[in-house]
C-alpha cells in the first residue's frame, strides 16, 4: 500500500468516525428531548363552539395527542366522561376539554316529576332556553263566559328545565304539518306533582303556553301572589 492509498484509508476512517459522532450527537439530542417531553397521551379539543348547558356528544370534540407532562390533571382523556354531562359555560373552539367545564345533566329531586310539553318556537325564548335553565311558565286563557276578559296566568314559577329537544313541525289532528309551517320544541321540566298538574292542564286547555327565562337565583315568583294573574283591565 503506497502513501496515497494510506491517506485515502485514513480519510475514509475519519469520515466514518465523524459520521458516527454526528449520529451519536443526534441520538443524544433526541434522548434529551424525550426525557424533557416524555410520552404522549390522548386528549380532546373542542371542535366547534358549544353553548352553555348544551348536551354533549362526541361529534363536538376532536382527538389530539400531547405530552403527558404538559397535560392538566383535569383534562378529559376518555370521551365516556362526557356521557350524561352538559357544558357549564360556552365551550370555545380550539380549547382543551377539561372536567371543570362540564357537569352532570340536571336530574329529578325527591318529590319531583318530569313532564314534557311542546312549546311553540314563536312563544318561547328563541334559542336561549337550555337544559339547566330556570323559567316561569305562563298560560293565556279565554274568558270563562262570553264577555269575560281573557287572562294571562303564571302557572309555575321557577321551573327547572331538564332537556330541550329538536325543533319539530307542528302536526294537526290529521297528522299533516299544516299550511302555516309552525314549529315547536319539546321541553321537559322537573316539577312538583301540583305544578305538573298545572302544566298538563294548561297544555290541554290554554290558548297559548309561554316561557319566560329568569335568573336562577331569583326563583321567578312574584312578591305578591296576586300578580300571577293578569287582565288588560289592570292597566286601566
Amino acid at each position: 500500500m503506497n502513501s496515497r492509498q494510506r491517506r485515502g484509508v485514513i480519510l475514509l476512517l475519519l469520515s466514518v468516525l465523524c459520521a458516527l459522532g454526528a449520529f451519536a450527537g443526534v441520538l443524544a439530542v433526541i434522548s434529551d428531548v424525550n426525557s424533557k417531553v416524555g410520552p404522549e397521551v390522548t386528549a380532546y379539543r373542542i371542535a366547534k363552539n358549544v353553548k352553555p348547558y348544551a348536551n354533549l356528544n362526541a361529534s363536538q370534540f376532536e382527538k389530539i395527542s400531547m405530552p403527558k407532562r404538559w397535560l392538566p390533571d383535569t383534562a378529559v382523556t376518555d370521551l365516556r366522561q362526557i356521557q350524561g354531562k352538559i357544558a357549564v359555560t360556552e365551550l370555545r373552539e380550539g380549547s382543551l376539554l377539561q372536567e371543570d367545564m362540564i357537569v352532570d345533566r340536571p336530574a329529578l329531586q325527591e318529590g319531583q316529576q318530569e313532564i314534557a310539553i311542546m312549546i311553540d318556537a314563536a312563544t318561547g325564548v328563541a334559542g336561549k332556553i337550555t337544559a339547566g335553565a330556570t323559567v316561569n311558565i305562563y298560560a293565556t286563557f279565554a274568558g270563562e263566559k262570553k264577555g269575560d276578559p281573557a287572562q294571562s296566568r303564571m302557572i309555575v314559577a321557577g321551573a327547572r328545565v331538564l332537556d330541550v329537544g329538536k325543533l319539530t313541525p307542528i302536526r294537526d289532528q290529521s297528522g299533516s304539518t299544516g299550511r302555516t309551517g309552525a314549529e315547536a320544541v319539546p321541553i321537559s321540566f322537573a316539577l312538583s306533582t301540583l305544578d305538573t298538574q298545572r302544566v298538563a292542564y294548561a297544555e290541554s286547555f290554554a290558548e297559548h303556553v309561554r316561557l319566560a327565562l329568569v335568573a336562577p337565583t331569583t326563583g321567578g315568583a312574584p312578591a305578591d301572589q296576586r300578580d300571577r294573574t293578569y287582565t288588560l283591565e289592570k292597566d286601566k
